[in-house]
């Protein structure tokens, strides 16, 4: 590894810190620092989204799918593209309007009961998952560069997400994503896809080397395909992380045009990121894991300093990811888990409004953060955590979550009976095949638990709601009067005594 390219790597990191302070020079309400004061723009509201989802699964594992699969390893990012475009098409303006900070309070709004309260226990775990994993992610190219233990590279990689996702808050995190979206996009289109095509002959070198199947846009075949829509384009529809961003849109507007283009970018980085993997495939074939090819292509194919510079695009991706999860899981945890789990305690359960107080949000950054850290270090297997996560987020929740956006006889009763039975089948299925270990599945990674968990979540919401009041007029009204954006900053819905 050049010193050259090191020093690249190591001036981001301490640009990353700066951007800290910067955001704390513009944080002085809880709006700042948890959704940007819903002021982003189109240009910083596209950089920022196309930055949280596209983490080291995208840029790392996309490129090495492309070796392995050749053009087909574009799924996995089309997957996720294709989940932004919808959100942003379809839900993006009514979710902007809601003046909200969490998935669970437009549950609340929508239904008015508690019972739809434990959707932010599922949420927490999601988002604590999904940081850690990030946090593993680019601890692996930090042990690459630097040549530390893997604890170590945590340690210090997770110490500089946490300084500035603590700091400065969604304004911070909002400058850095920018910068990585920048970074990330120079690196990966106007770097790596020219030098490692060019490096492989073009296409037809491609084509003459590795054979025309390589060009087969099914090669990674349809169970595969499948998988990636289901679990990420479904779970990026409802993710607070996700929507932590569109909170922070200036107008439904920008949520919904500037959300279509992040989307769109999406599945571009997805084709460059496949035909980068493809190239990489003719010019360096002995790699042994699909996960060292991104960094093989910057060490050995790439100048010295453009190198450094993909390689801070990987780091840059895997951090913008674990940023946003970080603050979506402290937002969750200070503003859904803690009132509701007050409430088993007699401390009041009801939600009350975000506490202008920007120091407690701060803290819960900073402990949280200290959690994933932990988590990181000690899980073993964080992959198949995150994969359970996201299996009772997509198989329990989605079908409450949008059936309240699109169904208006969907109720309360119908809401919390659907995430029931939904969790309670993801898992069960799930252990059964983890115990089974029939052949034909793959465990706790089948594709099975979601499908059965969506299928009796969508026929438990349906029946319960048509079998049960509807919702109570009041809180319909003042669902609408969200929806219309008639409201002008958060407040808490009024759960009926």
């Amino acid at each position: 590894m050049h010193l050259f390219d090191i020093s690249i790597v190591v001036i981001y990191l301490v640009a990353m810190l700066g951007f800290g302070w910067w955001g704390k020079s513009r944080t002085r309400t809880a709006s700042d620092y948890l959704v940007a004061g819903r002021r982003l723009g189109p240009l910083l509201y596209t950089g920022t989204m196309a930055a949280v989802v596209l983490g080291g699964a995208s840029t790392v594992g996309g490129v090495g799918l492309g070796y392995q699969y050749g053009i087909s390893g574009m799924w996995l990012v089309v997957a996720i593209g294709t989940g932004v475009l919808l959100l942003s098409l379809l839900f993006a303006p009514t979710i902007q309007k809601l003046k909200i900070y969490t998935v669970s309070q437009m549950l609340t709004l929508r239904y008015g009961h508690r019972a739809t309260r434990v959707s932010g226990i599922v949420m927490l775990a999601y988002t604590l998952m999904l940081c850690a994993t990030s946090t593993g992610a680019y601890a692996t190219i930090f042990v690459v560069l630097f040549g530390w233990d893997r604890a170590l590279s945590i340690a210090v990689g997770g110490a500089i997400v946490l300084i500035y996702s603590t700091i400065g808050g969604m304004w911070s995190i909002t400058l850095a994503d920018m910068a990585q979206f920048v970074i990330k996009t120079i690196g990966v289109f106007a770097l790596m896809l020219p030098f490692s095509l060019a490096a492989a002959g073009g296409f037809d070198g491609i084509a003459e080397r590795a054979g025309d199947e390589f060009f087969s846009i099914t090669g990674i075949g349809a169970q595969s395909i499948i998988t990636y829509f289901v679990v990420y384009t479904l779970g990026l529809l409802i993710g607070q992380d996700i929507w932590q961003r569109v909170f922070t849109s200036r107008t439904p507007q920008v949520a919904r045009w500037g959300g279509s283009a992040a989307g769109i970018y999406c599945i571009l980085y997805g084709i460059a990121g496949a035909v980068i993997g493809m190239s990489a495939s003719v010019v360096l074939p002995a790699i042994e894991s699909r996960d060292d090819v991104y960094a093989d292509i910057a060490l050995n194919v790439l100048p010295v300093g453009i190198g450094g510079l993909v390689l801070a695009a990987a780091v840059a991706a895997m951090m913008s990811t674990a940023s946003g999860a970080l603050i979506a899981a402290a937002t969750v945890a200070r503003t859904d888990v803690v009132p509701f789990v007050g409430g088993w305690f007699g401390r009041g359960g009801d939600e009350r409004p975000v506490s202008e107080d920007v120091s407690a949000s701060r803290w819960w950054v900073l402990g949280l953060g200290i959690v994933t850290l932990g988590l990181a270090v000690v899980v073993q297997d964080v992959v198949a955590a995150l994969t359970i996560a996201y299996d009772i987020l997509v198989g329990g929740l989605l079908v409450s979550i949008i059936g309240g956006l699109v169904w208006r006889r969907g109720n309360g009763i119908g809401a919390g009976a659907s995430m029931a039975a939904g969790t309670l089948v993801t898992l069960g299925v799930m252990a059964y095949l983890e115990i089974t270990a029939e052949a034909r599945y793959d465990g706790i990674y089948a594709n099975d638990p979601i499908y059965w968990g969506l299928g009796v979540s969508a026929l438990v919401y349906v029946v319960v709601s048509l079998a049960t009041r509807p919702t109570s007029p009041a809180v319909m009204a003042a669902w609408d009067r969200r929806v219309a954006g008639e409201v002008p900053e958060e407040t808490p819905a009024e759960l009926p005594r």
